[in-house]
């Protein structure tokens, strides 16, 4: 029985001293396998007088069990251990930063658009919007345009080929020239009192570092009764000073000529000069400053107001145009109109705006 204890002594400490899965099976193996320590005495009770083996067969079956039980929990503890350093050295560090997903950016054209329109809302305007296949009437006739005025020419306006009907008001038609054929439409389609903007592309044949076959304009209009060219400047000069995000804003309105409007003027914004860059805002006739036009603008002319069923001695009405590309290249440093649309990745890249700058007043209608 000495022995069966010292064998037992011997074993367990061979298996809490296996360092690995490896070292553990070979103990099992010289314990119980089939040429097994343990196993030769199990062998060796048949041998044995039955007095012997009531004696001994407890403490060798004691051993057997002893034996199994603690290679089954060392063999545990080994995988959960082996577990451990497994998931230890194929650990992910979130802590470290990950590369951005890639994501689109929102165009500056596109981002002016909805400046435009926040600041617009804010001044009772709605946005208007009409087709970009316009009629010569609503695009040049009902504008008090004559027949000859140069911007009716083929090398100023792209008119569709075999589409010339002569004495057909839907004829013949053209990619429209400014969006001053959706005033035309709304003055039409709905009764005074009117305050729109009316934002979108049009289409001149023109191509240099300033002008582009297809570029973007907004117009304003307001038909009510008392409207004075006061209502206008103060207008203008609210917007202005919305978009710029300057308090500063010093406006000159000289006298122009446009069909559509009667008085007219060409609205100019001070500039003043810092690092050898035009900023606008303040300006004018000061040292370091100058004007810059910006803005055309008037009195909407009587003709056009007749034109639309409307009567010239009760209604009166301002109307306003610019360029949002210029508006974009103007407030965001842009000096070359022909890259608005290359549809270079990295222009855009550089000059987009994320789709969560969405532009409000509160928050300013420019990015950070």
């Amino acid at each position: 029985m000495t022995e069966t204890d010292d064998l037992k002594i011997h074993l367990l400490t061979a298996i809490e001293a296996a360092a690995g899965l490896e070292a553990l099976e070979t103990v099992r193996v010289e314990a119980l396998g089939k040429q097994g320590c343990v196993t030769a005495l199990l062998k060796s009770m048949g041998g044995l007088s039955p007095e012997e083996r009531q004696v001994q067969g407890p403490a060798i079956h004691g051993l057997r069990e002893a034996v199994t039980n603690a290679i089954a929990s060392r063999k545990a503890a080994l995988e959960a251990a082996a577990l451990e350093a497994k998931l230890a050295a194929e650990r992910i560090d979130m802590t470290l930063p990950v590369d951005a997903p890639l994501a689109g950016t929102i165009h500056p054209v596109s981002q002016v658009m909805d400046e435009l329109a926040e600041i617009f809302a804010d001044l009772g305007f709605a946005v208007a919007t009409g087709p970009e296949m316009e009629t010569d009437w609503h695009n040049f006739t009902a504008l008090n345009i004559p027949e000859t005025h140069p911007a009716r020419a083929m090398h100023d306006t792209f008119y569709l080929a075999g589409d010339h009907v002569p004495e057909d008001r839907e004829r013949p038609r053209l990619l429209r020239t400014h969006t001053s054929p959706v005033q035309i439409r709304t003055m039409l389609a709905n009764k005074p009192p009117i305050r729109i903007i009316a934002p979108g592309r049009t289409y001149r044949s023109d191509s240099d570092a300033t002008h582009t076959p297809m570029f973007h304009q907004v117009e304003g209009l307001v038909i009510d009764k008392g409207i004075t060219m006061g209502h206008l400047k103060w207008t203008l000069e609210t917007f202005l000073k919305a978009f710029f995000e300057r308090d500063d804003i010093v406006l000159r309105l000289r006298p122009s000529y446009f069909p559509f409007t009667e008085p007219s003027a060409e609205v100019d914004v001070g500039y003043t000069l810092q690092k050898g860059k035009r900023v606008i805002g303040g300006g004018g006739d000061v040292p370091n400053g100058g004007w810059m036009e910006v803005l055309g603008s008037g009195m909407v002319h009587p003709k056009v107001i007749a034109a639309c069923g409307l009567d010239p001695d009760e209604w009166q009405g301002f109307a306003f145009g610019c360029g949002i590309d210029r508006l974009a290249m103007l407030k965001y440093g842009m000096d070359d109109l022909r890259a608005f649309f290359d549809g270079d990745i990295r222009w855009l890249k550089h000059y987009g705006f994320s789709a969560l700058d969405v532009p409000t007043l509160s928050g300013g209608v420019g990015t950070a």
